[in-house]
């Protein structure tokens, strides 16, 4: 079985879950065991795990984001080991493009990213569609990594008979549910929603710049109109067949996401998202005016909601 490490933004946990669920289909084949820092339990010394377990992948993935450049110890410590590993050939290092960034000249720029021409994973249409391609992109990487792997092992010396006669334990699937309760202040939540609201606009703002590429006779257009709003069309053939506006509403302590396909007059809206909490992370929740919840009534990340409204807005075009 494959060892296969992440190395990540903290911020960009979500989409790392996103990813990881992707992944089961390898998982339940018996091909990967995944790891990640969110694996280490209390009482266990964090950065002697993160060493332990990337000198014991056998596949890096490196999630690749603004955010992910931006951290020290990303960059510095985590990127830095898996290189070394890769050049000595006892690794295989994948870039994950997660989020549009300048990172083709950085050191891990030479190596061939998950996604066709290093597409970042939020430009796919949907979250679904990135995460395929980067699954069949590990799949095909597979066996590669394992007789790189091999090559290195048969070459090192076994100095004791113990060290030789020792099993390797077997990897076993273990949760990641390993959240901790948290309390949210007023200013996290204003926060994630000017976050959440710039997410969801970028979102369908790349999605109709990916649906006008692949379909002719179709054009799109997407308008900031200030800070708090924004509308969106698509014409086929010259002709507008759908359209709708987002904008922010700030009524009472917490604000919400609002929707209408009638534009930003607000005199009415088709749906509304709020932010919540979940005892363990914020999120976004509809009303549920446009769709029924899902049966788990769990909270949306951002591109979930981003997802969601983009759904609204091309369910006319089905």
């Amino acid at each position: 079985m494959t060892k296969l490490v992440f190395s990540y933004s903290h911020l960009d946990e979500a989409l790392r879950n996103e990813l990881e669920k992707h992944l089961t289909a390898l998982q339940r084949q018996g091909l990967v065991d995944t790891w990640h820092d969110r694996r280490i339990l209390a009482g266990q010394e964090w950065k002697g795990q993160i060493d332990a377990n990337f000198n014991d992948a056998d596949v890096i993935l490196l999630l690749v984001s603004p955010d992910f450049i931006h951290s020290d110890y990303c960059y510095e410590i985590e990127m830095r080991r898996a290189l070394e590993r890769h050049d000595e050939g006892s690794a295989v290092v994948i870039p994950v493009i997660l989020r549009p960034c300048h990172w083709t000249d950085l050191p891990f720029g030479k190596l061939q990213a998950a996604t066709k021409d290093g597409k970042p994973i939020v430009h796919f249409p949907t979250l679904d569609d990135g995460f395929y391609e980067v699954v069949g992109a590990i799949q095909a990487a597979l066996p590669r990594a394992q007789a790189e792997t091999a090559s290195v092992a048969s070459m090192k010396q076994v100095h004791t008979a113990a060290v030789a006669a020792a099993p390797r334990p077997i990897p076993r699937a273990r949760s990641s549910a390993m959240s901790v309760k948290q309390e949210f202040s007023d200013l996290d939540r204003d926060k994630a929603l000017v976050d959440g609201f710039n997410a969801i606009v970028g979102y369908i703002e790349a999605s109709l710049a990916e649906l006008e590429g692949r379909n002719p006779g179709i054009n799109t257009t997407c308008r900031r109109i200030d800070a708090d709003s924004a509308d969106f069309a698509i014409y086929r053939n010259g002709k507008r067949a759908a359209g709708g506006a987002l904008w922010v509403e700030r009524n009472g302590r917490w604000g919400t996401i609002k929707y209408s396909h009638d534009g930003t007059a607000r005199n009415g809206y088709n749906e509304s998202m709020s932010i919540e909490d979940d005892g363990t992370m914020l999120g976004l929740r509809p009303m549920g005016m446009a769709f029924h919840q899902n049966e788990s009534d769990s909270l949306l990340t951002e591109h979930g909601a981003g997802e969601y409204f983009w759904t609204m807005l091309t369910d006319c075009l089905r």
